[in-house]
């Protein structure tokens, strides 16, 4: 009996052992961004109903996404989800900016490893940002709430601005004012960066659930005793719209390798770098035919 009884609990922890081994879980996340007082206005009388309609669907298309978050117990693939619906060129052109600009890109993150691998395109040269893992010093908080069948808890943390995305920068005061003041040729010599500028660090708030016992979450965001389900930083908020967890297609989380290898710092240099290009070859409102590289 003794030897039954140790059989069946041998088998049972190993059956234990093996489901928590091939853990998978998918989560779903709607983004949205508010640029507030950044936004641009479209009260120009040379702009018709008709364009700004066509404008405000463009700019709904490039800060409303939706992302797919593949996990396990220490690594996950981040993605934004495709849609066969691409859109009108004025969409597309907008989703294109947006790529230009940082946003998006694939993304790998291990937990364990503190390490982080991004696929990023630029003017059709792929590259592979490779670095660290930020360490996250987050501020457990006692709010509670419900996202969907979740109990979540709050947290706060105050982490660095990714130089990287050019989505976090903003125009500075007085910058469109003064180039207006400036001739064609000044304004195609003006210094990229003189005209924008992003704060050093900013506060974010994530509602995570221990239901779910993983420390990852959406983009760069992990380090939580559950996964994080929500996360804003008063600008963007990703919101889980839905989780399955052990679906029955596993999905393939396993590090990227495509493109060249850099780091975000060095990532950073070259989009400055080409937006610069662009600010000379168009600042002053001419055409232009130079061909754009990238890298080397």
């Amino acid at each position: 009996m003794k030897k039954i009884l140790f059989i069946l609990t041998a088998v049972l922890f190993s059956g234990l052992a093996a489901t928590a081994q091939d853990f998978q879980g998918m989560a779903v996340y709607e983004s949205k961004t508010s640029l507030g007082d950044d936004m641009p206005k479209l009260d120009s009388k040379e702009i018709t109903p008709e364009m700004k309609k066509m404008i405000e669907k463009g700019m709904k298309a490039m800060f409303e996404k939706t992302f797919v978050l593949n996990f396990d117990k220490t690594a996950s693939i981040y993605a934004e989800e495709e849609k066969l619906d691409a859109g009108d060129e004025m969409t597309k052109g907008f989703k294109m900016m947006g790529s230009m600009m940082g946003a998006g890109g694939k993304q790998y993150k291990n937990i364990k490893d503190k390490t982080i691998l991004q696929e990023k395109e630029i003017f059709g040269k792929e590259f592979l940002i490779s670095d660290t893992i930020t360490q996250i010093k987050w501020k457990m908080e006692s709010d509670t709430k419900k996202i969907g069948a979740y109990t979540c808890y709050k947290a706060t943390a105050s982490v660095p601005v990714d130089k990287s995305n050019l989505m976090n920068f903003r125009p500075k005061k007085g910058a469109e004012e003064e180039m207006n003041k400036k001739t064609e040729d000044e304004k195609k010599s003006t210094n990229f960066m003189d005209m924008i500028e992003a704060p050093k660090n900013k506060i974010i708030t994530a509602w995570y659930t221990p239901e779910i016992p993983v420390s990852q979450g959406p983009e760069e965001y992990y380090g939580l005793p559950g996964l994080i389900l929500e996360v804003s930083d008063g600008k963007t908020m990703l919101l889980c719209s839905k989780v399955v967890i052990n679906p029955k297609e596993k999905a393939e989380i396993k590090p990227l390798k495509k493109g060249e290898k850099v780091t975000k710092a060095q990532y950073s240099e070259i989009m400055i770098k080409k937006m610069q290009e662009m600010q000379e070859m168009y600042g002053g409102g001419k055409g232009g035919s130079t061909r754009i590289r990238i890298g080397g």
